[in-house]
């Protein structure tokens, strides 16, 4: 069955990607307009240009596109209390930041939370496609991987997060700093697991260092723990848990060590 033939049959339409963009950019702007001092969760939700636009997206993949829209603007006050709990925590967590503003402006972390928090109410209100090609905007523009489907608490807070991968099924505590290359993945790639809890559970004040990588519907990293670099873990761990990796490396004289190995990067 070509894809054309097998939409017409789920009876969904592909939303225009570039719309779905522009939709993405226009609610962060609405959420956080420039010069705004981010101390309440006011809204100014009078301007119908994002409302035509939502329904624009939500028109290509169902008839209910109006109710949508409205849904999820009402969803928007509590999406912004989040999101700037979001970025406060990455602003008490990074010493690089320096400000709130500069958090929201310019952290890819942040963005991505931005978008997955978009894309799971969205995906909470059982609309197709939209809310995955919303996380893979992110995606592309971070490097970042969430499924909408995940479930995510507050705060969370993303460091360096290229090739973070956080599959539909995790659940993420509350207080949770993730650092570059973490992967919450399944164990096994088999179709007939769809429907099962395929990826871990990480419990509340939980940090997992770089290049972590911890699989399975069963694993569940106890409260408090801390996960170290390229740990590899398929196991569920009490609370209160370090893990680290232990790696060896050797300095010696090279004139009296003659190299076996001869790379070429």
């Amino acid at each position: 069955m070509t894809l054309k033939k097998h939409l017409k049959y789920k009876k969904v339409n592909i939303p225009d990607k570039k719309g779905v963009e522009i939709a993405v950019k226009k609610v962060f702007k609405i959420l956080f307009p420039n010069n705004e001092k981010l101390t309440g969760n006011e809204l100014d939700l009078s301007g119908s240009s994002v409302r035509e636009q939502l329904n624009n997206v939500f028109n290509t993949v169902t008839p209910q596109n109006e109710d949508l829209t409205q849904n999820f603007i009402d969803r928007l006050p509590s999406i912004k209390r989040l999101l700037i709990e979001d970025a406060r925590f990455i602003l008490e967590s990074d010493p690089a930041a320096k400000s709130l503003i500069e958090v929201i402006a310019i952290y890819p972390g942040f963005f991505a939370i931005y978008c997955y928090r978009i894309a799971h109410s969205i995906d909470q209100l059982s609309v197709p496609l939209l809310p995955r090609m919303i996380t893979e905007y992110a995606h592309k523009t971070t490097g970042i991987d969430i499924h909408p489907g995940a479930t995510i608490g507050s705060p969370f807070s993303i460091d360096h997060g290229t090739g973070i991968v956080i599959g539909e099924t995790a659940i993420i505590g509350n207080y949770v700093k993730l650092y570059q290359g973490v992967t919450l993945g399944a164990l096994s790639v088999d179709k007939s697991k769809a429907s099962k809890k395929r990826h871990p559970t990480i419990e509340d004040n939980v940090i997992l260092y770089a290049g972590c990588t911890i699989l399975g519907g069963t694993t569940t990293v106890g409260r408090n723990s801390i996960i170290g670099g390229n740990v590899w873990l398929t196991e569920s761990i009490a609370p209160f848990s370090v893990v680290y990796h232990k790696s060896e490396i050797v300095v010696r004289d090279q004139n009296n060590y003659h190299e076996p190995l001869n790379f070429i990067i």
